[in-house]
Order: structure tokens, then C-alpha cells, then sequence
């Protein structure tokens, strides 16, 4: 196998960019990028820390992640599995991405910068749904933002609703746990009891 160390070895590769591949990239929250961020109801974070890199799903209604101002997201820590494994980085690392996500769109939007939480009470009350504020927030210090191109959405029939796959055929999270525990964590009581925990404590 050829491994390409060097990024000479890279770049003669593939070549060099495109001129709209560099001029997308702006230092702030443009209006553009601000009416795509408002749209989306997912995003990735990616986090590095001393044992490695993390990336990890965030979700809620759309425009859940809060434009303070053009340089500054702000990123609501919901109910989650308490590992806090990004949260646990951040803390150690500032270097955080997000990648926005909105269902039905090619285009997705990528910011990287730097990051820190908070406990402020009245920023956690601000971000409260249905009486329920979240135990921290994520300030994100844009550094740069751009968007991706619609080729790997197009490329996985990511929105395709005949592209779906059927739950039945992939293993659940139950059975996942008991296959970890030997049977001790999990297995179908697990499975059942999950969709009524999860609604009650989506936030």
C-alpha cells in the first residue's frame, strides 16, 4: 500500500481548488450563512482532547444552535447520556467544529473555532424548553464558516425517503448493550422502555 505522507505528495494529488471553493469561506456570520444556520435542526460537533477526537450528534428544533452575534454561536447542552465526552475536551482543548445539517437541503454549513462553556443561570434560563433550561452552553468563537457542496448528500440519498432503512433489520441498542454486558445491560426491556424515557426527558 502507497501511504502519502507529506502534503506536497497531497497536493500534487489533487491539485489546487477552485476559486469558489476558497472564496466561500468567510471570518463571520454572514446573512446567508446565518438564514442556513437558523434552518437546521442537526449538527455534528467535533472536539479533540488529550485521548483523541470526538464527534458527536446535536439536535433540536431548528435554530437551535443561537447567533449571539457574527462571531459567536451558542450551543444549548440538552439531556444526553452524561458521558460528556466533548464537553470533557472543550474543556481541555478549545478547537470545536460544527456541521449543520437541514433535511431536504444538498448544502451543508461548516464552522470551526474555538470554544468554552458556561453555567451563566440567565443564559441557561433563556435557552429553557417547556420549563427546562440545559446544564451548560457551548460558546463557539468563529474563527471561519463556509459551505459544503451538495455531492456527498447527492451521493448517499441522504433525503430519499425510498432510501430509508428499515429499523427491523439493524440491531437496536438493546441488544448492542446485552451483547457488551453479557446480558447484564439492556436486551428488549431496554428496547421497549426506551421511546417513553426518551420523551420525557428530551430536554
Amino acid at each position: 500500500m502507497t501511504v502519502i505522507r507529506t502534503e506536497e505528495a497531497l497536493e500534487a494529488l489533487y491539485g489546487q481548488p477552485a476559486d469558489p471553493s476558497l472564496v466561500k469561506v468567510a471570518p463571520v456570520v454572514t446573512k446567508e450563512y446565518r438564514a442556513l444556520i437558523e434552518a437546521s435542526p442537526f449538527a455534528v460537533l467535533a472536539t479533540c482532547g488529550p485521548e483523541g477526537i470526538d464527534c458527536s450528534p446535536r439536535g433540536d428544533r431548528p435554530g437551535f444552535v443561537r447567533i449571539h452575534d457574527d462571531r459567536t454561536l451558542m450551543l444549548p447542552d440538552r439531556r444526553g447520556n452524561n458521558r460528556i465526552d466533548s464537553l470533557r475536551n472543550i474543556v481541555r482543548d478549545p478547537r470545536a467544529s460544527l456541521l449543520f445539517l437541514i433535511p431536504g437541503s444538498g448544502t451543508t454549513v461548516r464552522v470551526n473555532g474555538k470554544a468554552h462553556l458556561t453555567a451563566d443561570a440567565e443564559l441557561l434560563e433563556s435557552f429553557a424548553v417547556d420549563g427546562k433550561p440545559p446544564r451548560s452552553v457551548l460558546i463557539l468563537e468563529v474563527d471561519e464558516i463556509y459551505f459544503q457542496c451538495a455531492r456527498a448528500i447527492v451521493r448517499s440519498h441522504l433525503w430519499d425517503p425510498g432510501m430509508q432503512v428499515d429499523p427491523k433489520t439493524l440491531p437496536t441498542p438493546g441488544r448492542i448493550l446485552a451483547a457488551q454486558s453479557d446480558d447484564t445491560v439492556g436486551g428488549d426491556s431496554y428496547d421497549k422502555e426506551w421511546p417513553d424515557r426518551a420523551r420525557k426527558s428530551l430536554w
